[in-house]
């Protein structure tokens, strides 16, 4: 099956059910995963198909098989998670059956990355696999740091370490003394999604070479394609911070549910002097924070920044599953 072949019926179940799963974020949708397998797998083959419980649907396998292995729907390069829907408290159901129908699928070996700690498959998936009497292994492959917001600003301040709670206060200072700085959020119902995307792409290789190094061709078309559709439902969001007339710091983040997550970021490194890559992001947990979201995610990575902001770890891991000799 492919998605273009994929009926609204399947797309509406899809989209139905994900705020009733445990594990629930943009990575998940079928519209993100549409946008990655039309941009880089549109010649392999996907497995997707709602499990029925009675009257009501499970969950949903959502896998890509290439030769004979089978994954998640996605890549750990551009998904920071990775995860079947499934309804909380159906649990049991999906994954028996997700068992039930690899067993008709001709593969030999199942890896399953970027799962956050939390989820249910990797509570039930492991233990099933093993009764069926599977090589599994599980391992610890990243973090996700995060933060819980709190009801308004100096609340988020008072909850900083003193250290860095003084020194996020004095680079605010430092930087409104320049008295020609703003940050403001790109108004993509009316901006050119491609030359905005241009604009962060420069400052995204500015700032690290291997940040540089990951924006080939493809993956900027991938950018673009989903700031261009995730902006229309407001799910894109890019923040830029100007100093006088030059933008100098830019992120973008994922605003879905009652979360906002950082996803990537650039800024011009002749004005790091001025913290503005920190302080571009900072920015933003105050407008999560004022929009009453309850958690900032800053997704895969261990920057020490996240730290100063006061990020806390959430662990990732992968699934290997394969068949004993």
């Amino acid at each position: 099956m492919s998605f273009p072949n994929i009926d609204s019926k399947y797309k509406k179940i899809w989209e139905s059910i994900l705020p009733h799963c445990e594990m629930n974020n943009i990575f998940m949708t079928p519209e993100w995963q549409y946008i990655w397998w039309n941009r880089f797998a549109s010649d392999q083959e996907v497995i997707i198909e709602p499990v029925q419980s009675g009257h009501n649907v499970s969950g949903i396998v959502t896998l890509l098989r290439k030769s004979d292995i089978l994954t998640f729907i996605g890549n750990s390069d551009v998904f920071d998670y990775m995860d079947f829907p499934v309804v909380s408290g159906m649990e049991e159901n999906f994954y028996r059956y997700l068992f039930k129908r690899l067993g008709a699928i001709e593969w030999d070996e199942i890896l399953l990355e970027s799962i956050p700690e939390g989820s249910p498959t990797l509570e039930f998936l492991p233990d099933i696999a093993r009764k069926e009497n599977y090589c599994v292994s599980v391992f610890e492959s990243d973090v996700t740091p995060f933060l819980e917001l709190p009801h308004d600003w100096d609340e988020y301040l008072s909850g900083l370490r003193k250290k860095d709670r003084h020194e996020l206060r004095r680079k605010l200072r430092r930087l409104e003394t320049q008295g020609d700085f703003r940050q403001f959020e790109v108004d993509f119902t009316s901006a050119d999604v491609q030359s905005e995307m241009s604009e962060f792409f420069v400052l995204m290789a500015k700032s690290a070479s291997y940040k540089e190094q990951f924006l080939t061709d493809d993956n900027k078309a991938f950018f673009v394609d989903i700031a261009t559709k995730l902006s229309v439902n407001g799910q894109f969001r890019l923040f830029f911070m100007e100093i006088g007339s030059e933008r100098v710091a830019c992120c973008i983040c994922f605003d879905y549910g009652n979360n906002m997550f950082l996803y990537n970021s650039g800024y011009n490194p002749e004005f790091s002097p001025l913290s503005i890559g920190l302080l571009n992001k900072a920015l933003t947990i105050d407008v999560a924070i004022s929009e009453k979201k309850s958690e900032y995610n800053f997704l895969r990575g261990t920057e020490r920044y996240k730290y100063h902001l006061g990020a806390e770890d959430r662990k990732v891991f992968d699934i290997k599953i394969g068949r004993k000799e």
